[in-house]
Order: C-alpha cells, then structure tokens, then sequence
C-alpha cells in the first residue's frame, strides 16, 4: 500500500469544519481508483506550538495514489482544505506496510 501522511495547522476556529469537510468529501460518492481509507488524526496532547492535526490517506499503490494526487477532481478538494488552513501541509508520501 502507498499514501501519504500530512501535517496540517488548521486556523483554530476552523478544525470542526475541516474534520466536517473531511467527512463530507470522504461520503461524497466520488470514486477514486485504488484507494483505501482515510483518517484524521488528532494527537490529545499538542506538541506543537500551534494545533495540529495529521491526514493520513492509503491508496492500493504508488501509480493509483499519483493519478489522484494529479486530477482536476482532487485539486479541487485541496483547494477547499487549504481554506482552512494556517499554511500548506507538510506532506510525506511512501509505503504503508502491514504488521
């Protein structure tokens, strides 16, 4: 499996809307070739010096995850989380492997 985990700093009167649009997006019917799952991880302690929460995104593999990473659709639904946010996410993509 192949998706990445982001870092994301969401403006602190926002972060329900942004677990909300989450959700929204992730029931919206839009098929996605290859994809698993999502989360939205929010860590009880903050460590950071502003909130943070993390996305994780799982795909089959690396080509199904580009091919979305890459389309108009998935742009588009970036474009609305970015609203939310302080600034852009810090992205790391690579391999999930199983335990």
């Amino acid at each position: 499996m192949y998706g990445t985990i982001a870092r994301l700093h969401p403006r602190p009167d926002r972060i329900d809307e942004l677990v909300a649009l989450g959700r929204q997006l992730e029931s919206g019917g839009r098929t996605v070739a290859g994809y698993r799952l999502s989360f939205i991880f929010r860590p009880d302690k903050e460590i950071y010096d502003q909130p943070t929460l993390f996305l994780i995104a799982v795909f089959d593999d690396r080509e199904s995850y580009v091919a979305n990473a890459e389309s108009p659709e998935q742009d588009s639904e970036f474009r609305r989380l970015r609203e939310l946010l302080i600034d852009d996410p810090d992205w790391m993509d690579g391999t999930f492997d199983a335990l």
